[in-house]
């Protein structure tokens, strides 16, 4: 196995690991009858990101057999790996915070939680550019 599948999986594990340690504060969210919002965050948290890690697994194990250089192979797996720790951070501070994340405006955690999530969505943005390119190229 290539050494960018390789990491691809163990980063893979450790997300889908927070992802689901997430789920302890969203039920405790929802056994405390904490408000609709931060209940949807933990939600989201705890949903989304073993999600990233599903994909992460599945593109480690596609992507030795796309035809495409070595660097692309790199650049698909380091621009998913950071996009699964961007939300992994942003969505459980979410949570935590209250604010979304989904305007610049914010002060302190609110920023950092926008920071996260617009790292987390151009860096898979970039990453499913790429996989379109190496499967066009690869046919």
């Amino acid at each position: 196995m290539d050494a960018y599948s390789r990491h691809l999986i163990f980063h893979a594990s450790v997300i889908l690991f927070l992802g689901l340690l997430y789920g302890a504060p969203y039920g405790r969210a929802i056994n405390r009858g904490a408000p609709a919002h931060i209940v949807n965050s933990w939600r989201v948290a705890h949903q989304a990101v073993p999600i990233g890690a599903t994909l992460m697994f599945a593109i480690a194990t596609v992507l030795p057999s796309f035809a495409v250089s070595e660097q692309i192979k790199w650049l698909i797996a380091v621009l998913l790996i950071a996009s699964s720790y961007a939300f992994a951070v942003s969505t459980p501070l979410a949570a935590i915070t209250g604010h979304r994340g989904l305007t610049s405006k914010g002060q302190g955690l609110a920023r950092l939680v926008y920071v996260g999530n617009m790292v987390g969505a151009t860096t898979s943005l970039i990453a499913s550019v790429l996989l379109i390119f190496a499967g066009f190229v690869s046919l």
